[in-house]
């Protein structure tokens, strides 16, 4: 299902296995001049996800399936979107109730139907619809009038390139990949954390899609390490903006959400601080025996994505 025309802007979707640096991406992208950087995890996945995948990742993670019959009032419900949904619903049950966010959700569902009025039913109109009508109903939005596409973030959508693609087949997925003992680590800092089996069984499956896509799509799919990243920010992006066709920006540099500097990630993100020293320190948390199993479990991509002697 292509978007045949109806939407102008562009599709970017950051991907990333839990705790490997999608959220930091995410809020270095927010202040790029052409881009409208959706504000949270635009968790764009429908209860209607069923395949092979989904009891290996959450289905607000996946891309989403919608009913071939049915109303755009129900797509709109169906499309998961936790963290604006609740913090527009419940704010002060938000983790982000101290974000100056002013939007009116009634508007965004307004502007999602109207745009949708007489469009052909494709799952490619109804996310476009939906990334533009976040856009023009969010009030205090830092606007600079020369954005050319949306750019969201959501965990191991890797998993669905090839669906993104079909929709849109000018999208461009960033894949973010970190080491599994830093990954792991952090993701042990969260109330209901993944066991060490499941997380690195799942970090290989993700990055080995990854490295797949990344060969059978180069010119849509791009990988980014995170150790590269925070070593050197302005080379990684300014290189990684000539594939997106972006041009550079030193508000690249620093994580930001809605233009404002951002000091520390959270509550984005566990990974508080971004840089070489933090992502080294998270990796020595872990006891000897937690390192060694995950280097066996792993070693395999280790070798793949050059962490082998880490």
């Amino acid at each position: 299902m292509s978007n045949k025309g109806h939407f102008k802007l562009k599709i970017i979707i950051v991907s990333a296995m839990y705790e490997n640096g999608g959220n930091i991406t995410h809020r270095m992208f927010d202040g790029h001049p052409e881009l409208y950087v959706y504000p949270f995890e635009s968790q764009l996945g429908t209860c209607l996800v069923a395949d092979h995948l989904t009891s290996l990742v959450p289905f607000k993670y996946r891309w989403p399936e919608f009913p071939m019959s049915g109303s755009y009032e129900q797509d709109y419900e169906l499309i998961y979107d936790e963290e604006m949904k609740v913090r527009l619903r419940t704010p002060l049950g938000s983790k982000f109730r101290d974000v100056q966010l002013e939007l009116d959700e009634s508007d965004r569902k307004r502007i999602f139907l109207k745009l949708l009025r007489n469009k052909p039913r494709t799952k490619a109109n109804i996310v476009a619809a939906f990334f533009q009508a976040t856009f023009e109903s969010w009030k205090n939005l830092d606007r600079s009038g020369i954005e050319k596409a949306y750019a969201g973030y959501s965990p191991v959508i890797v998993l669905d390139t090839e669906k993104i693609l079909a929709d849109f087949p000018d999208a461009h997925i960033i894949h973010v990949v970190r080491n599994p003992y830093s990954g792991y680590a952090d993701t042990k800092k969260r109330p209901f954390p993944l066991s060490l089996h499941r997380y690195v069984w799942t970090w290989n499956l993700v990055q080995h899609m990854g490295i797949t896509f990344v060969e059978r799509y180069s010119r849509n799919f791009h990988i980014l390490r995170y150790e590269d990243l925070v070593s050197d920010p302005k080379a990684q992006l300014s290189a990684l903006c000539k594939r997106l066709g972006l041009s550079y920006s030193d508000a690249l540099l620093y994580p930001s959400w809605n233009g404002l500097r951002l000091e520390s990630i959270y509550p984005w993100g566990t990974i508080k601080v971004p840089t070489q020293e933090a992502n080294m320190a998270a990796m020595y948390e872990l006891s000897e025996t937690e390192r060694a199993e995950i280097r066996s479990l792993s070693a395999i991509m280790l070798k793949l994505l050059g962490y082998e002697h880490l």
